[in-house]
Order: C-alpha cells, then sequence, then structure tokens
C-alpha cells in the first residue's frame, strides 16, 4: 500500500522537533487537537506509534525517531531543491560556499559587490564538501583545500596557509605531551578536504600520519570553530581566525603550515551566466586587495 499522508510529515516533523503539540500548533498556526488528531491518524496509517508520553512530555518511539530521520532528509531535500528552482527562474546568482568563509570573508564585502552591480541578487548556498555539488544547484563553489579537485576546474582564490590550532586548554595538553604525540592522541577534526589536510601538514611537519582513532567528524565549517573554542580537539585554521588568535581563546600550535592552501573557486557544469561571470570577476578583485578579515 503506497504512503499517501506526505502533509502530516510535516506536521510530524514539527512536533518531533519541539517535542510538544502545542509549540507544533503555534509553530504550523494550527490547534492542539488539529495537531493530535493528525498525528493520531497518521500513527493509524503507518501501522505503529511515532510518541510515547513520559511523565507529561513526548518522546519519539524508535520506529519514530527512524521516520523522523529518513523524513528529515527528505524535506530539506524537496525545500532545497524547490529554492534552486526558484533561484533559476528569478535569475539568482547562486553560490556555494563554506559557512565559515561566507561569514568571515565573504559577508564583510558583500556590500561592494552590491553597490558595484546593483541589478544582480545572490543567493549564498552553505555546502561543506565537494560532493555536495552533486545534489546542490549552483553556478560556482568556494571550498577550502590544497588542490586536487578531481573532475572540476578550479582556480585558487585565497592562499592562506593552515596551521594546527587549538583552545588554550588543549594547547596546555599539547605543550605537556609535545606536539609530535599530541597529534597522535588528540582527536584531529576533519575540514573539507576530508583528511587531505592533516596529511599534507603532517608530511610538512615531518611525522608520519597515524591519528587517534577518536574522531569527531563536523562538515559544517563555523560548528567545527566553536568545536575548537569548546576543547573539541585540534584543528587547521588559516588568518581568518585573527580574531580569536587575538584575543587568546584560540592558540597557534605550530610554525609549521599547510603553505599551499587556500579556498577555490570550483566551476559546475552549469552554464555561467552574465551575473554569475560578474561576480567572479568580483571575487578575483577582492581577493586581490585582501589582506584577511576585514
Amino acid at each position: 500500500m503506497r504512503f499517501r499522508s506526505y502533509d502530516a510529515l510535516k506536521i510530524f516533523d514539527s512536533v518531533a522537533r519541539n517535542l510538544s503539540m502545542t509549540k507544533a500548533a503555534d509553530e504550523l498556526h494550527q490547534s492542539k487537537g488539529s495537531i493530535s488528531y493528525q498525528v493520531g491518524k497518521l500513527e493509524a496509517e503507518l501501522g505503529f506509534r511515532l510518541f510515547e508520553r513520559a511523565h507529561a512530555k513526548l518522546e519519539l518511539t524508535e520506529e519514530g525517531r527512524r521516520l523522523w530521520h529518513v523524513s528529515q532528509t527528505a524535506l530539506r531535500q524537496i525545500d532545497r531543491e524547490i529554492e534552486d528552482l526558484r533561484g533559476s527562474a528569478s535569475g539568482a546568482v547562486t553560490i556555494g560556499a563554506l559557512t565559515y568563509f561566507s561569514s568571515r570573508w565573504l559577508s564583510p564585502r558583500l556590500t561592494r559587490f552590491f553597490e558595484a552591480n546593483p541589478g544582480i541578487s545572490l543567493r549564498i548556498e552553505p555546502i561543506s564538501s565537494l560532493d555536495m555539488l552533486k545534489s546542490v544547484r549552483v553556478d560556482m563553489a568556494v571550498l577550502w583545500g590544497i588542490g586536487g579537485w578531481e573532475g572540476h576546474k578550479s582556480e585558487l582564490l585565497l592562499s592562506l596557509p593552515a596551521v594546527p590550532t587549538a583552545n588554550r586548554a588543549v594547547a596546555e595538553q599539547v605543550r605537556q605531551l609535545g606536539l609530535a604525540e599530541a597529534v597522535r592522541h588528540l582527536p584531529l577534526l576533519g575540514d573539507s578536504s576530508g583528511d587531505a589536510g592533516w596529511r599534507a601538514w603532517h608530511k610538512a611537519a615531518g611525522l608520519p600520519y597515524a591519528p587517534s582513532r577518536s574522531s569527531l567528524t563536523i562538515p559544517d565549517s563555523n560548528s567545527r570553530v566553536q568545536a575548537v573554542l569548546d576543547g573539541q580537539g585540534i584543528a587547521l585554521w588559516d588568518d581568518l581566525v585573527a580574531p580569536e588568535l587575538t584575543d587568546g581563546t584560540l592558540v597557534r600550535l605550530s610554525d609549521v603550515r599547510v603553505e599551499n592552501a587556500g579556498y577555490f573557486v570550483i566551476s559546475t557544469d552549469r552554464p555561467m551566466s552574465q551575473g554569475a561571470e560578474a561576480f567572479l570577476d568580483w571575487l578575483r578583485a577582492e581577493s586581490d586587495r585582501s589582506d584577511g578579515p576585514v
């Protein structure tokens, strides 16, 4: 029997996120009774319970957790595709970029782009890896790496050497262990290049790449900055974390740098519009005048 209650999945998503019929009702501008009825109807159609009540609180059942996980992915994909289609229809230039790059380098400079190009609309799509270009429709992408974008045309936009960085507490652990031991025992947080960045740093440092089995993968780059600030491990960062380095919340752990690291513009097979070409020309000009964070 085919599933038909797709609208109910959005209601289920809201209740699952809030773990509250009342909050979901407020969010969706419906009555609590209507939300409860539609969740019950969905459970009847599915043939299993989605929620259990525990001490007057809602909790997802195991079946509910599994369904919520897959429905979140599907709903996000649908919403993203709709936004992509809207962007295509409106003629907006869509840029895929790391959240770290967008917030620390791109956003502070965008006023200059709009002043020079008042007729162009931009849409910034957060991406965290080259693989995401298979599912996200963009005119171009900006990713961190050390080159080698197989199957894609790329150009270096901004050269920024990267060094191992940690908060002060982790830096003290590194001092006590010694750097060579620390990078073997403390978690090394990955980045959009996978482990290519860390492999390049180990090679430059003359150390074997033998990271700890304890790992923490955080695809979103801004969230990874926060993880380092919270002491979750060591990450490779560049001069875009200058504010944290200046105030001492982050510490460079070594003078050994990944010299050929930086931010690359990755071209897609999508024909480039005049607006996209104008944005790319502006990016190049901004990178030429760039001296780090604004």
